[in-house]
């Protein structure tokens, strides 16, 4: 499902029980200096991650103090965030001249405790190359250094590395609980591009032999995927960044299954099973 940018005044983008992803949940906050958004959502544990700017955050009466090291965009600088637990409130105040916040979420009835990621806690991943077009970065903010602190929440950023290519291939999906083969995890994507007027495809295909669909992508675009194979593809000459939000049905570990047509290529590009078992 294809979510084009609007100005959602700080409202939830995939709130929580949606029909479409109801494992996921999403938020885009924009804040001037010195303004205050606060939230608490029950049933859902959320994560906390400046795009730009920096924020003061607070949980349940826990000061974490100033979060973010971003300039104007996502390529400036790296990403740091807050775990926020499930019925928990929280409070966020801009203070950079302006901001923009992602906040992340999953869903999961269980209350952890709070804390912070930094920026030198960040698991990186690269793999691809340039021959293969799949060159491309993750930095993993809750991901496997955080196995024991989360519930069911994934949060990842991650990058094309040169201008053009393709990411999330081979064709994977993971709509369906058939362990050791596979998990249902919830996906939900906001995408932005370098230069910001640059684009993409996001592919959907669904798992039988109809054919699938493409949406064309731009700055700001969300997706939320909850079944198929999604391949995406970004135009020769920009940068894409894409923020990944995702929410396990039965456990927090992701196990992909890639379409069968295609899977041969696991073996064929770099580091990319390095970069399978990161997500955990």
């Amino acid at each position: 499902m294809h979510i084009p940018p609007f100005d959602n005044q700080n409202k939830a983008i995939i709130d929580i029980h949606d029909t479409h992803v109801p494992l996921t949940y999403f938020n885009v906050v924009k804040l001037e200096k010195g303004q205050v958004f606060s939230y608490q959502i029950p049933g859902y544990e959320t994560c906390i991650v400046p795009a730009t700017g920096r924020v003061d955050v607070d949980v349940d009466n826990t000061e974490f103090g100033e979060v973010g090291d971003r300039g104007s965009d996502v390529w400036d600088g790296e990403p740091e965030g807050v775990y926020v637990p499930t019925d928990t409130p929280a409070q966020m105040v801009c203070k950079s001249n302006s901001c923009e916040v992602f906040v992340a979420g999953a869903r999961f009835d269980d209350r952890l405790t709070p804390f912070t990621v930094h920026k030198n806690e960040i698991d990186v991943v690269q793999y691809g190359s340039d021959d293969t077009k799949t060159h491309r970065k993750i930095k993993h903010i809750l991901g496997q250094k955080q196995v024991d602190k989360v519930g069911r929440l994934l949060v990842s950023e991650l990058y094309t590395v040169g201008a053009g290519g393709w990411s999330g291939f081979p064709p994977h999906k993971h709509d369906t609980d058939r362990l050791p083969n596979e998990t249902r995890h919830d996906e939900v994507y906001n995408f932005r591009f370098k230069p910001n007027h640059g684009f993409g495809m996001q592919l959907l295909e669904p798992d039988d032999d109809k054919l699938g669909e493409a949406f064309h992508i731009v700055d700001g675009s969300s997706f939320a995927i909850k079944s198929g194979y999604h391949p995406c593809v970004v135009a020769p000459g920009y940068e894409m960044y894409y923020f990944t939000i995702l929410g396990g049905l039965s456990q927090r570990s992701l196990v992909q299954y890639f379409q069968p047509e295609h899977a041969w290529q696991v073996e064929t590009i770099p580091g990319i099973k390095d970069m399978i078992a990161k997500f955990k």
